[in-house]
């Protein structure tokens, strides 16, 4: 392994593991300190997470692109924009740094570190909300990385803050996220039986913002 493709991985990995920190972290936060509403302790995740993402895009984008998510790996490497040699290391260290990044949220709450989640979330509905909230962030990630490039931080973390309230399911859209919710009992969680259909639906939704961005045009030439 060169040490250019270690650093992509250290830097996935990392930020992945410090994003599922902060999501999950600011969840078990959150719950204990709204008085049992969980409007406002979903306000407080969304604005943990929305802010944490703008941070680790910034510092880890330079390094590896700050995917911290392996829809969006696939992706890039679906249209060329991602060598396939590195989608496997990609992969395992982003859900490794998920999983890594829920045991040290539990850490630092005192919580058991091995958990296995029990919040159902299931039905058509939270899967149409997985859909929607991954076609929604590729579309943004590839629209502002083709136009506004210096934006894409603050539009990826602008689209999961909204996603958090205008879709189902909360917008997971990112399957190391979902893996390693279900291994977290929290407010963040998500019940290992109802996983596999949040991955196949954040995977379609992705694929198909892909699909429709590969076949847009670059810019208006009306």
């Amino acid at each position: 392994m060169s040490d250019r493709l270690a650093q992509r991985l250290v830097s996935e990995g990392v930020g992945t593991g410090l994003l599922l920190a902060a999501v999950v972290g600011s969840g078990i936060m959150a719950e204990r300190l709204s008085g049992g509403n969980d409007g406002v302790a979903l306000l407080a995740n969304t604005i943990a997470t929305a802010g944490a993402l703008v941070a680790l895009i910034l510092t880890f984008g330079p390094i590896s692109g700050a995917h911290i998510n392996p829809a969006v790996t696939l992706c890039f490497a679906l249209r060329g924009k991602l060598p396939w040699r590195f989608v496997p290391g990609y992969l395992l260290v982003q859900v490794a740094g998920a999983v890594a990044g829920v045991w040290l949220a539990h850490v630092m709450f005192a919580l058991p570190t091995l958990q296995v989640a029990a919040v159902a979330r299931e039905g058509i509905g939270q899967l149409a909300g997985e859909f929607t909230a991954t076609f929604a962030l590729l579309s943004v990630v590839w629209s502002t990385t083709r136009h506004h490039p210096e934006a894409t931080p603050y539009a990826v973390a602008a689209i999961i803050a909204a996603g958090y309230w205008f879709t189902s399911s909360t917008s997971f859209a990112n399957p190391a996220v979902t893996i390693a919710r279900a291994l977290s009992d929290t407010f963040a969680g998500i019940r290992p039986a109802d996983a596999p259909g949040f991955l196949l639906a954040q995977l379609l939704g992705a694929l198909a913002a892909t699909i429709l961005f590969t076949w847009l045009p670059e810019r208006d030439d009306a």
